[in-house]
């Protein structure tokens, strides 16, 4: 972990209207927390969510991987697949987690960023959009935007879209997404030979590396929260 002091994970339950586990990690001196909106079929134990969540503690960032879905609901999920698409739904479980970090003790005086994937990216979107006095920052990773809808012309969190080289239909929903954002900061950088999932030696640590510093630089410290 390029010579890190490594960050003790810590189980957590995330109680809302249902309540979600999650894995929180805070670093000493952490300068923000970051949420994981996982993607399609996905949760808090995706292997390139834990890669992206270890180098952004690398960064002083903290990270809560969190399950957007119930194991009931998952389970349902994963014959129907519909409720990985319900943005609306997993955009408010966005949201009651952001709450939970606001109320925590280990988080409540950082500030907060989301870090979307796939379907998530679009979750993420429309939750920053729901709650912009508590987003200060969102990353999408080969994500769908688009599924944000209306949501993208309310969004005013500093915006990254980042996208394989090589996922052709994603790039043309990212652009499109881009031009929509009403974010007065966005980016979109698209990183050459790189498929959806960003598999490819090195693919992904250029993305980690592209969101910890967009995270660095967009997430002050809230002022009275120190």
């Amino acid at each position: 972990m390029h010579g890190t002091k490594e960050v003790e994970e810590i189980p957590v339950r995330v109680a809302g209207a249902v309540t979600l586990e999650g894995n929180l990690c805070v670093p000493e001196d952490a300068s923000g927390v970051v949420l994981f909106a996982h993607g399609s079929g996905s949760g808090r134990h995706s292997p390139r969510n834990r890669f992206v969540a270890a180098r952004l503690q690398d960064s002083r960032l903290a990270t809560l991987l969190v399950d957007l879905l119930t194991e009931g609901e998952e389970a349902e999920d994963r014959f129907t697949g519909h409720l990985r698409f319900d943005i609306g739904l997993l955009a408010n479980r966005l949201i009651v987690a952001t709450d939970w970090l606001a109320r925590d003790s280990r988080t409540s005086h950082l500030p907060v960023g989301y870090f979307g994937a796939s379907t998530g990216g679009g979750a993420a979107l429309v939750a920053a959009a729901r709650h912009p006095d508590g987003v200060g920052a969102v990353v999408s990773r080969g994500g769908r935007p688009d599924l944000a809808g209306d949501a993208l012309r309310a969004v005013r969190a500093p915006t990254l879209l980042i996208v394989g080289g090589d996922d052709g239909p994603v790039i043309g929903l990212n652009e499109k997404a881009h031009r929509q954002l009403a974010a007065p900061v966005k980016e979109m950088v698209v990183v050459p030979g790189a498929s959806h999932l960003f598999e490819e030696p090195g693919k992904l640590e250029e993305v980690a590396r592209l969101a910890a510093d967009w995270f660095t630089r967009h997430l002050g410290t809230k002022d009275g929260r120190a």
